[in-house]
């Protein structure tokens, strides 16, 4: 029997490009015989709008937006999502960044009671915000760069302390990041004191909360992670940007950065890249899935970056690319990431509400 499945994408959110072209990319590689597609777009101004079941793969993203069509938000999201007997079985959210990936959707289904792919609240917020994952990962012995992190307020109240506090102790280079945001948004590489006012202010565009980590010389390695209470990592790849970094355009727009897959590591690494990526992922209790980043300098010490709890699905997205080289096909991982959503609702089910 066919599965109903609910694609939700685009969002209020600086990554709401990303978003869609990671639906473009499920819609294409999704069975159709195996489920039916009722897309859920959210604009840019937060509207939901629902369309009628996809018959098959879209050839263009202009075809997701429905800005002027599909069924606006009524006044009950219930009815909105429950729409009768073409309700969705299980969601997938392809929302990349805030209202979206930082747990406030998760938060939504959950209260709905309706299965959905990926993490939960806690795992999805907590990874979200940097800060709060590198606290979790400092709490857990993980190994990772030094960082200093502030508010916006701080920075107006304490530009000049914060400053000479980041030169003693991270030293130049620097990377400033919005703590909550992904897809490589409002980050830049600084080194010196222009450019790292300039930064801030860059950054403070898209979050109240800024992290500054120190810049290290290192390979970039990233592994995939998928399961519930027993993760897989996939095979680990190196990227090799052109440009300082990884950057957004690097990610989604040149296509010209290397990507090494598999990558090259001493077995030491190797079992250090997946005994902290699935430590990572238990830290943050997570669930379904992640990409886990990596820092392995020349004498082979394995930092951890970050995760992402929603990590991308386009063509040139390391995650399905890792589980491919690790033989999971691009189809193949959509049904477990299925499944495993399945699996973690009906145990959610068996948990008792009342006292008695």
């Amino acid at each position: 029997m066919m599965k109903k499945l609910g694609l939700v994408y685009g969002g209020k959110s600086a990554e709401h490009e990303v978003s869609l072209a990671t639906a473009k990319a499920v819609i294409q590689a999704v069975d159709f015989k195996k489920y039916e597609i009722i897309p859920v777009y959210i604009t840019y101004e937060g509207e939901w709008r629902r369309g009628a079941a996809l018959e098959g793969p879209v050839s263009s993203i202009e075809e997701l937006r429905m800005e002027k069509n599909g069924v606006a938000k009524p006044d009950s999201i219930h009815d909105f999502l429950n729409g009768g007997t073409s309700a969705p079985d299980v969601i997938f959210p392809l929302l990349h960044g805030t209202n979206g990936e930082d747990g406030t959707v998760q938060g939504f289904f959950e209260v709905m009671n309706i299965p959905y792919v990926g993490n939960g609240v806690l795992a999805s917020s907590a990874g979200m915000d940097k800060v709060v994952m590198k606290q979790l990962f400092a709490q857990a012995r993980l190994k990772q760069v030094p960082y200093v992190h502030f508010l916006r307020s701080g920075w107006k109240n304490d530009k000049e302390q914060l400053i000479s506090q980041m030169e003693q102790e991270l030293g130049w280079p620097m990377f400033v990041k919005p703590a909550n945001l992904g897809s490589s948004v409002g980050i830049s590489k600084v080194t010196n004191r222009e450019e790292l006012e300039n930064a801030v202010q860059f950054a403070l565009k898209f979050d109240r909360k800024i992290i500054v980590e120190q810049g290290v010389t290192a390979r970039e390695i990233e592994v995939s992670v998928k399961g519930n209470d027993e993760p897989e990592v996939s095979v680990p790849g190196e990227i090799k940007p052109v440009a300082a970094f990884y950057d957004y355009e690097a990610k989604y727009k040149d296509g010209n950065t290397e990507l090494v897959i598999p990558a090259v590591v001493s077995p030491q690494v190797a079992e250090a890249l997946e005994g902290m990526a699935k430590q990572a992922f238990k830290v943050l209790d997570c669930a379904g899935l992640i990409r886990a980043d990596f820092f392995v300098t020349a004498d082979d010490e394995v930092l951890i970056n970050e995760v992402n709890t929603m990590p991308g699905f386009t063509p040139t997205s390391m995650f399905p690319l890792l589980w491919q080289k690790s033989g999971v096909a691009y189809p193949q991982l959509i049904d477990e990431l299925i499944e495993l959503a399945l699996e973690r609702h009906a145990e959610k089910q068996q948990l008792q509400y009342t006292r008695n």
